[in-house]
């Protein structure tokens, strides 16, 4: 994640180049430092280096870098033309190159040529089994054809071996529950919880799941997750403050006729209900007499 000082450096370094006071490859090395997408600067940026021989010849051998980032660049903003020259010198100066390899195979995918594209991967994936950005390549390439099923299943394959990856982790959740899987999502963001337990985002998407799964035992580990969530975010989350009052109305109209002893206690729904409205009248005070309204439905007394 970009911090602010490292957003406000980029922004600064951008302005400057925009308004013509250099400093284009320190722009294009900072871009590429912070694994930012900045496409359409960085394609720009990057051709007026690579078009002036002097200043290309000056980079040594960071120019193979800088073919490499405009070839990407260039296959972002849909100029294939251009990407496919940055990769033809590239392939001239790396003939065996597997990294060069990885970007025909994504030029492929820019033309839409997924079966070719597909073919490139898996005969680069024989010779690198363990090429991180192959596999995900394939995975992609699956997704942007609508084939769900078949990118669960490359997900799966590559969670097998990497699976301390949290970003996969959390793409192959987002899909299960794009499908209504959510035990299978649930799954996914208990093994985010476990290997990151302090992001708070996993706990709220995981509260999310159980909820949406439903029954006591899911709703009252979901009010947990949502009471978690709260506390990581110093108590600034506003769909955990509600997931809260949600969580505890369900589970008080399924223990309903219960002892008393049984039931859930209300003190965590009567806290968030106080920070919610204490948040709308600070924030949107025009919608406080609504967010009453709804949360008068939820209470549940003590």
């Amino acid at each position: 994640m970009v911090t602010k000082t490292e957003e406000t450096q980029l922004n600064r370094l951008e302005s400057q180049v925009e308004h013509g006071g250099g400093g284009a490859w320190e722009y294009l090395s900072l871009v590429r430092k912070l694994k930012v997408r900045r496409s359409d600067k960085v394609l720009k940026h990057g051709l007026a280096i690579l078009n002036d021989p002097k200043k290309r010849s000056s980079l040594g051998s960071e120019e193979w870098t800088l073919y490499e980032q405009v070839a990407i660049a260039a296959m972002d903003c849909q100029s294939l033309d251009v990407a496919k020259d940055c990769i033809n010198v590239l392939q001239k100066r790396f003939p065996e190159s597997k990294r060069v390899g990885r970007l025909e195979g994504m030029l492929l995918e820019a033309k839409g040529s997924w079966e070719e594209a597909e073919k490139a991967y898996a005969s680069l994936l024989e010779d690198s089994p363990l090429d991180q950005v192959i596999h995900k390549r394939r995975i992609s390439i699956a997704k942007a054809q609508g084939k769900m099923p078949l990118a669960i299943e490359l997900l799966n394959k590559y969670l097998e071996i990497f699976m301390a990856d949290a970003d996969a982790w959390r793409e192959l959740a987002e899909i299960y529950v794009s499908l209504q899987m959510y035990k299978q999502a649930a799954f996914c963001y208990e093994e985010l919880i476990l290997s990151q337990p302090t992001v708070p985002l996993f706990h709220l998407a995981y509260a999310d799941v159980l909820y949406t799964l439903g029954g006591l035992e899911n709703l009252q580990s979901a009010k947990k997750y949502f009471a978690s969530t709260i506390e990581l975010t110093g108590g600034k989350n506003t769909r955990a403050l509600f997931g809260v009052c949600l969580c505890t109305s369900a589970i008080a109209q399924l223990t309903k006729g219960r002892n008393k002893e049984e039931r859930d206690s209300p003190d965590l729904q009567l806290l968030a209900i106080a920070a919610l409205e204490k948040d709308y009248k600070q924030r949107a005070s025009s919608k406080l007499p609504v967010l009453v309204s709804a949360l008068k439905s939820l209470k549940v007394s003590s």
